[in-house]
């Protein structure tokens, strides 16, 4: 990636996902230890069969999309955020060595304190200044955040303070607004919502600028009042719905991330709310 987007920014967001997602299903490998055990398998094999299930265990959540992922992942484990910055920083270093010039950009996910922010910055730039020391070079690099919760919107001046950029992550800042599951929600009463006007759009495709966008704005104000150079953008669908494209313009944010097929449709709305301010 640093070779493709040489000379430029290349943002990359520390795990966010919870534990358990890159582990078997607990079911599943309970059936297959019980299985094991009925062949007559080796001691070895059924004892590493039934660690990994204990892993897997202590791994469960009730709400793990409200529960140890993110930053507060990164605090508990640190061995995990470190192994990242390690290898994006190697990386970086590898490609300067083949005449590339990587712009690095290390996002850190689900900030609701700034303590949170400011430990996750302190501990990635002790392994950065390793890894730039021991290899001999000197790489320029930005550490931010991910703006998806409203304690972070509305905490955003004191977030910034350890942030030299603010990604606002919409699909999850929409869910903790609402209180939607958003694989709940759309299949299951969002279009009844619709049909009754209680929603005028699916607010996970078109950005809910009444809430959703109050937060933000709020949040972008908050942060320029901390560093008025502070770099704004926003990650998720909304940076390929126009509407959304055109309020983002509004309050001044400075990109949009989209998926890959709606970057011809955001660089269209992105010159049309240009346009308009003219």
């Amino acid at each position: 990636i640093f070779k493709v987007m040489t000379g430029l920014p290349v943002i990359i967001r520390l795990l966010d996902p919870p534990l358990h997602e890159f582990l078997p299903d607990y079911v599943e490998t309970l059936l297959e230890l019980k299985k094991m055990r009925e062949e007559g398998l080796s001691e070895e094999e059924i004892k590493e069969k039934e660690e990994l299930l204990r892993a897997i265990r202590s791994m469960q959540e009730a709400n793990p999309m409200l529960g140890l992922r993110g930053c507060r992942l990164g605090i508990t484990r640190p061995d995990v955020y470190h192994m990242q910055v390690r290898a994006i920083i190697e990386a970086a270093c590898d490609v300067i060595d083949e005449g590339y010039e990587p712009v690095v950009e290390i996002m850190i996910p689900l900030v609701a304190d700034k303590m949170e922010l400011k430990i996750t910055r302190e501990e990635s730039e002790k392994i950065i200044k390793e890894v730039l020391e021991k290899r001999g070079k000197n790489i320029p690099y930005k550490i931010g955040t991910m703006i998806e919760l409203p304690r972070a919107a509305l905490t955003a001046d004191e977030i910034a303070k350890y942030a030299d950029f603010f990604s606002y992550g919409t699909n999850d800042l929409t869910q903790t607004t609402f209180g939607f599951s958003r694989d709940d929600a759309e299949p299951k009463f969002i279009p009844q919502y619709i049909e009754l006007k209680i929603l005028e759009k699916n607010p996970f495709e078109v950005m809910d600028i009444d809430g959703v966008g109050k937060l933000v704005e709020m949040s972008c104000k908050l942060a320029r009042q901390t560093k008025p150079d502070i770099e704004l953008g926003i990650c998720g669908e909304h940076g390929g719905d126009p509407k959304s494209i055109h309020f983002c313009h509004k309050v001044g944010l400075n990109y949009v991330s989209c998926s890959p097929f709606r970057v011809p449709i955001a660089r269209l709305a992105a010159a049309q709310a240009t346009i308009e301010d003219k």
